[in-house]
């Protein structure tokens, strides 16, 4: 059996540590006992971007917002699916979480990090949603394993009353708020529906081939 290699450890503001972990050509990044993710299983990260951008319609530059960078599956998966004039904004808190991106990972990332349409935030998600109303068309989240935070508390607070008001204010009208969840959640999906948005589940499997676990994407519409 291939080893399994501890290869960095990374601080998480408010939270506790990452573990970025590789098994021949996978990586892994790790919290305590639970694999948050992992580099074969991409299919629901690239459909929080692909289903995302379909139900904007004919929007020729789309301003999309994307929280959490993770190992870039979403980030990637927009870039593909909209044209030259649409621009994506990533926040990520974890600044270890890109250095992974462009070291040991730097394979799997590619070139998506230097994309002109890019603009990378070593920020909180909910800084940028708070920053003005009706600056994007989507907001994409993948942050901690969901409503259920998992990683950092204070990650909450984006899926709270007002987290979910600051959403809504900065999306444009028709906006989409699409949030990724490793599990299903009723009594949250009627918070969207309380925060005023048109709620539709979508489940997901992990794999790109449709396979593996099943996980839950919410599209929230303005």
């Amino acid at each position: 059996m291939i080893p399994l290699e501890h290869l960095d450890t990374a601080e998480v503001p408010g939270g506790d540590e990452l573990r970025l972990m590789r098994r021949g050509a996978d990586h892994m990044i790790v919290l305590d006992r639970n694999e948050l993710m992992n580099s074969r299983m991409s299919g629901s990260e690239e459909a929080l971007a692909t289903m995302s951008i379909e139900r904007l319609g004919e929007n020729p530059a789309p301003q999309l917002l994307i929280g959490g960078y993770g190992m870039g599956f979403t980030l990637r998966a927009a870039l593909k699916a909209m044209g030259d004039a649409g621009r994506v904004t990533v926040a990520e808190l974890v600044p270890k979480i890109i250095e992974w991106a462009q070291g040991p990972m730097a394979e799997l990332t590619g070139d998506c990090l230097e994309d002109p349409r890019v603009t990378l935030e070593l920020r909180d998600v909910a800084h940028l949603i708070a920053a003005g109303p009706g600056r994007y068309d989507a907001i994409l989240l993948d942050v901690d394993n969901g409503p259920d935070g998992l990683v950092r508390d204070a990650n909450h607070r984006l899926y709270s009353r007002e987290g979910l008001a600051a959403a809504r204010a900065a999306l444009r009208p028709g906006g989409i708020l699409a949030i990724w969840s490793a599990a299903q959640d009723d009594r949250f999906k009627g918070y969207l529906r309380k925060a005023g948005f048109r709620v539709e589940e979508r489940i997901v499997r992990a794999r790109s081939n449709g396979k593996g676990p099943r996980h839950v994407i919410w599209f929230a519409a303005r």
